[in-house]
């Protein structure tokens, strides 16, 4: 017998599906259901490795960290990562296998896939209680309705009920959700059983009223309104959720456990990948972490991380053509700490030799490591282990780059010269103990009297975290009527608004 199923749709991007997803598998795993996470297609540039190799979205392995299960291809089998040529790498199953346009994708490859993603499914379906499936962007992009394999198209394939998400906080939440059912199909608002409000402020008793209009108005009921929290933003799929200047994550430093706190200055490069890599540092008390686009914004960094990118030489050209190349070389000069992290490495070396990602042959790196970097067709998907400043490390590696290390101390499969450490390893500065040594060297070279704190886990904040999206679930929504969803389907009777899906 197949296990029960709920896809969690938004208004919008952005309007929080991926932390209720999230919330709604940590409480339902604490209730002992065995549950699994599943988004058939995700665009995102913060990609993870499985333990059998498979690239997927960050985002879906955080869900499966919620529903304390480990991550696999099944839970995400397609996954797009934006270029900057208006194509994307498609990835299928974990592996990729070309780069298409949109125009080229929704034009007759997505539907392509269509059986791929019901067959993952069907297979979770198989093997856990309940599959809480994720959308993509809103359910009414009615110009992509006919190829779409992520919303009412899975949906209506899987008989899937549908709850929408609604970000009160951007304003417009009533005639979003009015809206969005009022443009699909009868077929499709059939599975579209209700609302949930996300991020709000203030009293409940003053949203009633709208929502019993919205009752009248749709025939469907809101299972809840989740309160607006500070710090859930964690593992996003598109992009930066903070502007530039001064941004912290979301996360609010503590007090140092030393007398000096330690800022870290992260170059946001273009089509930046993995910048979850800081939210290790972000966490340590009294450590500041800044995304920067401009040199003198890094004067005063006691780090600068060049963080990983799907463009490396795009991203090399933008930091010449910012500044931020010279003020890097003269950095590691005066050896101020500077630490390179995938693509980020490879634009410290000192050439890339690269006929796959840009096509551009060879160019000239900035000189700071003695690597030499050879683009393969071949993606390195893994999941290392190793030992670094005598502490142990795991780390995940996702790179189309294959380094040729000439010198300097080895450093997790790179190498560092001075001040300056290069890795293709994502995740390292999440293994606490490595992370400390590395915050303590970084310090002493800085000349700040900043002191790790010796009790920082960063597991044990990811899971604290994820267990306030399951208290959010658990306290704000009605997660009997979530069930009753989950086990038996959208209630029939639903009624159609008008005018439903154009011809």
């Amino acid at each position: 017998m197949s296990g029960g199923g709920l896809l969690v749709a938004g208004t919008t991007s952005d309007a929080g599906k991926s932390v209720v997803t999230a919330g709604i598998c940590r409480w339902l795993v604490r209730q002992g259901v065995k549950v699994a996470p599943f988004k058939a297609q995700n665009m995102s540039l913060n990609s993870f490795v499985t333990r059998e190799g498979a690239e997927i979205g960050r985002a879906q392995a955080m869900q499966a960290q919620a529903c304390r299960v480990e991550p696999t291809a099944l839970m995400n089998p397609v996954l797009l990562k934006p270029g900057g040529d208006q194509s994307s790498q498609v990835v299928l199953m974990g592996k990729p296998v070309g780069e298409l346009s949109a125009r080229g994708y929704h034009g007759g490859r997505q539907q392509q896939l269509l059986g791929t993603v019901l067959d993952c499914l069907a297979e979770l379906r198989g093997t856990y209680d309940a599959v809480i499936c994720e959308g993509a962007g809103s359910p009414a992009e009615i110009n992509l309705r006919r190829t779409d394999i992520v919303n009412m198209g899975i949906a209506r394939n899987a008989n899937l009920p549908v709850v929408v998400v609604g970000d009160i906080d951007r304003g417009g939440v009533f005639a979003s959700f009015f809206g969005t059912v009022a443009l699909l199909s009868p077929e499709d608002q059939a599975l579209v059983a209700g609302f949930l409000v996300n991020k709000f402020r203030g009293d409940v008793s003053l949203l009633e009223p709208g929502l019993d209009m919205l009752h009248g108005l749709t025939g469907r009921h809101t299972f809840g309104v989740l309160p607006f929290q500070h710090g859930l933003g964690i593992d996003e799929e598109d992009g930066l959720r903070v502007s530039l200047r001064g941004a912290v994550r979301e996360s609010e430093v503590s007090s140092p456990v030393g007398e000096d706190v330690l800022r870290v200055a992260v170059c946001a490069v273009p089509l930046m990948s993995n910048f979850t890599d800081v939210d290790a540092l972000a966490a340590e008390p009294g450590v500041v972490v800044r995304f920067v686009d401009r040199p003198e914004e890094l004067a005063d960094a006691d780090l600068v991380v060049v963080p990983g990118t799907r463009g490396t030489v795009k991203a090399l050209e933008w930091l010449r053509e910012r500044g931020l190349a010279d003020a890097l070389v003269r950095r590691a000069a005066e050896q101020r700490p500077v630490l390179g992290i995938c693509g980020g490495f490879q634009v410290l070396g000192e050439h890339i030799e690269d006929d796959v990602e840009s096509r551009r042959g060879h160019v000239d790196g900035l000189g700071i490591l003695p690597v030499r970097v050879r683009f393969a067709r071949e993606k390195t998907l893994t999941r290392p282990v190793g030992e670094a400043l005598g502490e142990s490390v795991e780390g995940y590696e996702i790179h189309h780059g294959v380094a040729e290390v000439a010198g300097g101390e080895p450093f997790l499969d790179g190498c560092r010269v001075g001040q300056t450490w290069g890795t293709h390893w994502h995740g390292s500065l999440e293994s606490d103990g490595f992370r400390r040594a590395f915050l303590r060297e970084v310090a002493a070279a800085a000349g700040r009297r900043f002191v790790p704190a010796a009790d920082t886990s960063f597991a044990a904040l990811r899971e604290e975290q994820l267990d306030r999206l399951g208290d959010l679930i658990e306290q704000h929504a009605d997660t009997d009527a979530l069930w009753r969803l989950i086990e038996s389907g959208a209630p029939t009777g639903l009624p159609f608004i008008p005018p439903g899906a154009p011809a």
